[in-house]
């Protein structure tokens, strides 16, 4: 007779959760995730407060996350969920472009970075690494970061954006969608003098001379991304 014990230990699945804010987004990848044996979809968020409320009422063993949220950015919320659950492995998912997302994903705490227009078969691919204590970004990325480590010379082609912070980031992005200082500051829930601060930063990382300046910028830049939906 089977061991009920061992049985029981087998047949347990490595529990997610999926945060993103778009519910056809949600529930493909929960059917991906679920066809797996061993994986399954323990609950869905669609934004940061409802997925640290379920992190803390549901205990996931894993997490996947869109770091474009509405309200809170999915930047933080890695932030946040590192800050408070150390241990528990995060996958950023995005539509952004890894060469200027994945590694500031990594430094917020996520343990891989998957564009969303990738195969979906990667996000498999992406969670078994990760649980399996490794690093999943694509050969791009990976060959990047090495370069940084080994102290090769940064890529003169670099593009100025990079040196802006992920607040600072977040902020020039929502510039170049028509957002202005008052909208950015009620969606961020950040006070209008602290938006002001970072556009200041912002315009002086770009080597721009006033705000005029910098919207045309941010626009040019926002359509120009081939993430923009």
């Amino acid at each position: 007779m089977p061991n009920k014990k061992n049985t029981a230990k087998a047949s347990q699945k490595t529990r997610i959760l999926v945060v993103d804010d778009h519910p056809i987004v949600r529930q493909g990848l929960a059917q991906l995730i679920e066809e797996e044996p061993d994986l399954e979809v323990c609950a869905q968020a669609e934004d940061a407060p409802e997925a640290m409320s379920l992190i803390k009422k549901l205990g996931p063993d894993f997490l996947i996350i869109d770091i474009s949220l509405k309200e809170t950015s999915g930047m933080e919320l890695i932030k946040d969920v590192k800050a408070a659950y150390p241990n528990l492995p995060v996958l950023a998912l995005s539509m952004h472009d890894e060469s200027l997302y994945a590694e500031r994903s990594l430094r917020a705490g996520a343990r891989g970075y998957v564009m969303k227009s990738e195969a979906t078969v990667k996000v498999v691919d992406a969670i078994r690494k990760i649980l399996s204590g490794r690093i999943y970004v694509s050969e791009n990325v990976a060959a990047k970061m090495m370069n940084k480590i080994v102290g090769a010379q940064p890529d003169v082609g670099a593009s100025a954006i990079e040196r802006l912070s992920d607040r600072e980031l977040e902020v020039f992005s929502l510039i170049g969608q028509g957002y202005g200082t008052r909208k950015i500051a009620d969606r961020l829930h950040l006070s209008v003098k602290t938006i002001e601060t970072y556009r200041a930063h912002i315009k002086n990382k770009l080597n721009l001379t006033d705000a005029t300046e910098l919207l045309q910028y941010a626009i040019r830049w926002s359509n120009s991304r081939p993430e923009q939906q």
